[in-house]
């Protein structure tokens, strides 16, 4: 696995890459991918870092683990390349988009312009095995997007943390709630909303009131 990513971010998480954890994560990916067939593309493993440089990072949502079905992953998270079908958390995402700004639900399910806007779309893992959700967890990923966070948090303010779900909320305990924003809500699963947990919780409308407060420009959904 061959780190290639903005070098706004190479230069913030120099360090990081040089530990033991990050090279015997290095290792274990090599691996799966010359064993089995994984996802993204190697070469999309570190899309959220380059389509969306460090000191552009307004807004930061966390994913889980990438997309396992064929063709679906392309390193941002809840994104899928432009002619793909829609996952079910995609679908409901743009569903409450559309209740939330008015926003006409989405032809394409690539979240690409969002990343060129300030949106960092992070998974807490940026890999998986085909077919096999979470394969690639408590292997080091963790350990790298955690440091991810805690550097914006350190390092940046006023950025906006969209935390969806249980596993994007363990994340909290890198962000420093006093200089950034925090909105949290259900999981877009259709299990999280079909319980009532995801539906109506306005991150969208929420993020750029915030993002106005401190004289930044809202993202344009």
């Amino acid at each position: 696995m061959d780190v290639k990513m903005h070098s706004s971010w190479l230069k913030q998480l120099k360090s990081e890459f040089e530990k033991s954890y990050f090279k015997d994560l290095t290792k274990f990916v090599r691996e799966e991918y010359s064993m089995h067939t994984c996802y993204p593309k190697e070469e999309d493993i570190f899309n959220a870092f380059d389509w969306c440089p460090f000191d552009q990072v307004k807004v930061v949502i966390i994913g889980q683990d990438p997309y396992h079905g064929p063709g679906q992953a392309n390193g941002l998270c809840f994104s899928v390349n432009y002619g793909i079908a829609h996952p079910p958390s995609l679908k409901n995402i743009f569903k409450e988009l559309e209740t939330d700004v008015g926003k006409p639900y989405p032809i394409s399910g690539d979240l690409e312009p969002w990343a060129k806007q300030g949106v960092l779309l992070l998974n807490a893992t940026l890999t998986v095995r085909a077919g096999a959700a979470g394969s690639h967890q408590k292997r080091g990923w963790e350990t790298f997007t955690s440091s991810v966070i805690k550097t914006i948090s350190e390092q940046k303010r006023d950025v906006v943390f969209i935390l969806w779900g249980g596993f994007a909320k363990q994340k909290l305990k890198f962000i420093d709630a006093s200089k950034h924003r925090i909105i949290t809500s259900g999981h877009p699963s259709p299990l999280s909303a079909n319980r009532g947990y995801w539906f109506g919780n306005k991150s969208f409308s929420k993020t750029n009131s915030q993002l106005e407060q401190v004289d930044a420009r809202a993202i344009v959904w």
